[in-house]
C-alpha cells in the first residue's frame, strides 16, 4: 500500500506479521515507511489469544498451577510463582523458609536460562550464528540444573500452593555448583564477545534507541526499561519469595539501544549466577512446603513477580469455592509493546527484525482479544458457536 504526501514524498505501508520470518508467533506490525526509515508503526495483537484466564475459572486452585505454566514455555517458573503467592495470600498461608528459597533458586535459573536464549536469537537475528550456536549449546548447563532439581528442562512444576514439590539433595548441590561455575566461564567469553566483538557493534549499537524520560512515560519493564537507565525491579521494588534475604545489585545501563539491552541480560546472568550461589550456600534446613485448603476464602488479591522479560501481574479474586472467580495476568510483553513501537520508529527496515526481539517478546502469553460490533462500535460478549455461526457480525 502506498500514500502520497506533499512534503514527506512517497510513504509506504509494509505489513510485518502475522506470519513473517521476523517473528517467531504470530503478531501483526503495520509499518508506515518513508524510503528506507520507519515513519509509524501499529501493533495489532491478538491472533494467538487462547483464553487461558477463562480456563481457570472452571478448574479448581491445584489444577491452575499447571494451566499457569502453560502461559509462557520460557517465564513458566515466574507464571506459577505470581499465581502459588497470589493463592497462598488469600489463604492466609506461610510458606516455609526452605521451600521458599527452593522457589527462589530456580526462579533464578530460569532467568539465566530464558538470558542466554535471548542472546543466541539475538545473534541469529543479526546473522551472528557462531554466538547462536554457542549460547545455545552452553544453555544445556543450566537445563540439565533445572532438570536435576524438578524432573523437567522447560516447565519445571517445582511449584504448588505452600511450597515446593521437590527437595534439593546434596548430590543435587554439588553438581550445581559445578554447573555454575561452568556457566560462568563461559559468560566471561561471552562478555568479551558482545563488548569487544564489532559485528555486534557495529550492527545493535544506537539501533532501537529511546530515552530514560521515554522508557518511563511508555511503562517499558524489565530489561528493557534498565537498558536505558531506568532501575526499575520488582524483586528490588516489592519484594517476593526469598528474595529480601538474598543480597544482589540492579543491573542498568544508560545507552538505551540494543547493545544495552545485550549488556543488561549478560551482565544479570553473572548476578544471577551470585545468587544461585548464595542461596546453596545458605539454604535453611527444614519443610519444603506447608498443607493449603482446597476452598479459598473470598477476596481478591493483586502480585507482582519480576519475570526474565520484566514485571509480571497476576490479579486474582475468590469467592469462596475450590475455583477462582477471576484471574487476570499482564504479561511482561503487552507492558513492553509501547516502547518498542517507540524504538522502531526513526530507523531502518532492515533493523526491524533485532529491535522486535530485543524486547525478548514472548506474544502468546501477551495476546488479548476484544470483540466489537460492527454497527454499534461497541464491546461485547459472544459464545464460541454464535462467533462461528455468524463472524461477519464483529471486527
Amino acid at each position: 500500500m502506498t500514500e502520497k504526501d506533499s512534503t514527506e514524498g512517497e510513504r509506504f505501508h509494509i505489513p510485518v506479521g502475522p506470519q513473517h520470518p521476523a517473528l517467531k508467533e504470530p503478531e501483526h506490525f503495520l509499518f508506515e515507511v518513508d524510503g528506507e526509515r520507519v515513519v509509524d508503526v501499529k501493533p495489532r495483537i491478538g491472533y494467538i489469544h487462547r483464553g487461558i484466564e477463562k480456563l481457570g475459572e472452571s478448574r479448581n486452585y491445584t489444577q491452575n498451577i499447571y494451566l499457569a505454566e502453560r502461559i509462557c514455555g520460557i517465564c513458566s517458573h515466574s507464571h506459577t510463582t505470581a499465581y502459588c503467592i497470589a493463592v497462598e495470600t488469600l489463604l492466609g498461608l506461610e510458606i516455609p523458609d526452605r521451600g521458599n528459597w527452593i522457589r527462589t533458586y530456580v526462579f533464578e535459573l530460569e532467568r539465566i536460562h530464558s538470558h542466554l536464549l535471548w542472546v543466541g536469537v539475538a545473534a541469529h537475528e543479526i546473522g551472528f550464528d557462531t554466538l547462536f550456536y554457542y549460547t545455545w549449546r552452553d544453555r544445556e548447563h543450566v537445563m540439565d540444573m533445572l532438570e536435576q532439581i524438578s524432573g523437567n528442562r522447560v516447565n519445571y512444576a517445582i511449584n504448588t500452593i505452600g511450597g515446593v514439590r521437590r527437595d534439593m539433595t546434596p548430590e543435587i548441590k554439588e553438581r550445581a555448583y559445578k554447573g555454575l561455575d561452568a556457566m560462568e566461564e563461559r559468560l566471561k567469553y561471552y562478555t568479551d564477545v558482545v563488548l569487544k566483538e564489532k559485528t555486534i557493534a557495529a550492527r545493535v549499537a544506537g539501533v532501537g534507541k529511546i530515552t530514560k524520560e521515554q522508557a518511563i512515560e511508555l511503562c517499558a519493564v524489565g530489561p528493557n526499561a534498565r537498558c536505558c537507565g531506568v532501575p526499575i525491579d520488582v524483586r528490588k521494588d516489592d519484594p517476593h519469595a526469598a528474595y529480601p534475604e538474598i543480597p544482589f545489585k540492579v543491573i542498568t545501563y544508560d545507552g538505551g539501544d540494543t547493545l544495552g539491552q545485550v549488556i543488561v541480560r549478560v551482565l544479570e546472568v553473572f548476578e544471577s549466577i551470585k545468587m544461585c550461589r548464595y542461596m546453596l550456600d545458605n539454604m535453611p534446613s527444614g519443610e519444603i512446603r506447608t498443607k493449603a485448603k482446597r476452598k479459598v476464602p473470598p477476596g481478591e488479591t493483586v502480585i507482582r513477580v519480576e519475570a526474565p522479560r520484566g514485571e509480571d501481574i497476576h490479579y486474582l479474586k475468590s469467592n469462596g469455592t475450590d475455583k477462582p472467580e477471576r484471574w487476570k495476568v499482564r504479561a511482561p510483553t503487552l507492558g513492553n509493546i509501547p516502547s518498542v513501537c517507540e524504538r522502531l520508529k526513526g530507523g531502518y527496515v532492515a533493523d526491524i527484525p533485532i529491535v522486535l526481539a530485543g524486547i525478548d517478546p514472548c506474544f502468546s502469553c501477551t495476546d488479548r482479544v476484544v470483540l466489537v460490533d460492527k454497527n454499534s462500535k461497541r464491546r461485547i460478549n459472544t459464545t464460541l458457536t454464535e462467533l462461528r455461526l455468524n463472524p461477519s457480525q464483529v471486527i
